[in-house]
């Protein structure tokens, strides 16, 4: 008797399901049998988990399950639930956001990779959702820096007509970005509350702090930190050896202009500053870290490493 082994699989989306393998014995009359193994896999349900899920109709050419546990109805992807949008597409138009991509430049690169085109608002919607939520878990984490912080100022233009401060203040070791402020002036008041936000993210006072020569900054850190830490002044950080790091932290700032552009209003070009503070930081390798990020250098708790983490894990974060 021969026996040939042949391998069939109906698959529906693995990432919710559990495969189930059936071997199929069938022999003619001449003695050769076929076995076949035909994988099945199981849909699970993407709000409960459960298994107990049958087909309910179709919504153009997309199959449509219920849960008979939890009643809902869903779509057998990767998209979470009550969205309609994979996860991999919402995090692509984050991270180009976050690049300095327009949100009409995005949705063109995603009609481009995914022949998806969501509405401005659909976008802009997934931008500040996924924003507030990977801002509220990177506050937490923990960090390792170094004794030297490097600060500055830049101004920009609001929609409203409004000039507005942005306030930077980086680690000279890790490049990590220990805080962001945005204020309508730049006085001593604005300086001391950047100082004393590095200070609390990371549990500790710098021995030196560099800065132009902005008078706001003489009061903010005598005021923040007493006279143990230094204060060294430069006009236009023209010293050694902070040069390089400060004209390509000026690059990046300019990176961060073009994703501040046309925000609404002060409150939203908070949460969006927070937002590319946690790109910067925890998303994107720099070069002169040996492709690592900074918060890798400085060995960060943070648990995400990308924008699908967090998109991923929004369920969790809002639960906790």
């Amino acid at each position: 008797m021969t026996h040939k082994l042949e391998h069939t699989e109906h698959v529906i989306r693995p990432e919710h399901s559990i495969p189930y393998q059936e071997p199929i014995t069938t022999c003619n009359d001449k003695g050769i049998c076929r076995i076949s193994l035909t994988t099945t896999t199981f849909v699970r349900c993407k709000y409960c988990g459960s298994r107990n899920v049958v087909k309910n109709g179709r919504k153009g050419q997309t199959q449509l399950y219920l849960c008979r546990d939890c009643g809902h109805t869903f779509v057998d992807n990767d998209a979470l639930p009550g969205m309609r949008f994979p996860s991999t597409q919402i995090a692509s138009a984050i991270s180009m956001f976050y690049d300095g991509l327009s949100i009409d430049a995005i949705r063109r690169q995603l009609q481009s990779m995914y022949n998806i085109y969501p509405s401005d608002s659909t976008v802009y919607e997934w931008i500040l959702k996924f924003t507030k939520a990977a801002v509220e878990e990177a506050v937490i984490s923990d960090i390792t820096v170094g004794d030297t912080w490097i600060a500055d100022e830049t101004v920009l233009k609001m929609d409203e007509g409004k000039d507005v401060w942005f306030w930077d203040i980086i680690d000279d070791k890790t490049r990590f970005l220990l805080a962001s402020y945005l204020s309508l002036n730049r006085t001593t008041a604005s300086a001391k509350i950047l100082m004393e936000r590095a200070a609390e993210r990371v549990g500790k006072s710098p021995k030196i702090v560099i800065t132009d020569k902005l008078a706001a900054y003489l009061d903010g850190i005598e005021k923040s930190f007493g006279s143990e830490t230094q204060h060294i002044q430069t006009k236009g950080f023209k010293i050694q050896p902070n040069t390089n790091l400060i004209e390509r932290f000026h690059g990046t700032l300019k990176a961060r202009t073009k994703v501040m552009r046309g925000m609404r209003n002060k409150e939203t070009a908070k949460l969006i500053m927070d937002g590319w503070l946690v790109h910067y930081n925890f998303f994107r390798p720099h070069e002169s870290l040996n492709n690592k990020t900074p918060a890798e250098a400085a060995k960060s708790t943070f648990q995400y490493k990308s924008w699908k983490d967090i998109v991923l894990g929004y369920h969790a974060l809002i639960e906790v």
